[in-house]
């Protein structure tokens, strides 16, 4: 469902992410850790057309991801560590824009925007402007956003972050039936507790490059994934 073929990002002198070769397949939930400036954002960047590559290439669903970029993005939900929405928007109002601006009619859009208010315990501050919202409350908004339009792949970079507790169990519930049903996930996290409980594969991103790709078990057989993450990650003269 998802490939990257020697995707590489350069910026300057900078190589942010080389030659990165990945392949996720439908129904998976794949797990992508790394530490801060790994090259996670900007490969999830490239998938999403957001950012051009210096070299190689990737596709999700059989298309190009620069080249078909609009027809990716109706094949895929994305949800950015800080979604930032039009300031004058109320929460309803963008949920049922971007299901219209993926498609639906305004009818059905918003059935759709009513349907996730809903499942995610928005119907409180629907009406309120979603760029007044509070940083969880964003996060539930930007779900909904990517959810939406019912799409084959989800890119969800900390997808927990900000999040109470029992909104967070909810995510993980949400994002374990959506694989379920056959579709694929691409999970950006920190949390290395989260990708043991919900990722099949795990890949681990260093310095741009990805070090290591496996299940819990096969990249931890000892069962430290924590411990193996440092080892993986340290910087050594």
């Amino acid at each position: 469902m998802l490939i990257c073929d020697q995707l590489c990002k350069d910026y300057g002198g900078f190589q942010a992410v080389k030659s990165l070769t990945l392949r996720v397949e439908r129904g998976e939930i794949f797990g992508f850790l790394g530490p801060n400036g790994a090259g996670k954002t900007s490969t999830i960047k490239m998938l999403m057309g957001l950012l051009v590559p210096s070299s190689g290439h990737a596709t999700i669903d059989g298309l190009d991801t620069q080249r078909d970029h609009v027809a990716v993005k109706s094949r895929v939900g994305y949800l950015p560590d800080n979604p930032h929405f039009l300031d004058y928007l109320r929460g309803r109002e963008l949920l049922s824009f971007v299901g219209e601006m993926h498609g639906l009619s305004p009818a059905e859009a918003r059935v759709r925007a009513q349907h996730w208010i809903q499942d995610l315990g928005l119907e409180d501050a629907q009406e309120d402007f979603a760029n007044n919202y509070s940083t969880g409350m964003k996060k539930r908004l930007g779900l909904a956003c990517a959810l939406i339009h019912n799409p084959k792949v989800l890119i969800l970079d900390e997808p927990t972050n900000g999040l109470d507790p029992r909104s967070a169990v909810h995510v993980r519930d949400l994002i374990l039936n959506f694989a379920a049903e056959g579709r694929t996930v691409l999970l950006s996290t920190h949390l290395l507790d989260l990708a043991e409980r919900l990722c099949h594969r795990l890949g681990i991103l260093h310095h741009g490059q990805l070090v290591a790709v496996g299940t819990c078990k096969e990249l931890a057989p000892d069962g430290s994934l924590e411990e193996k993450f440092l080892a993986l990650t340290a910087d050594r003269p």
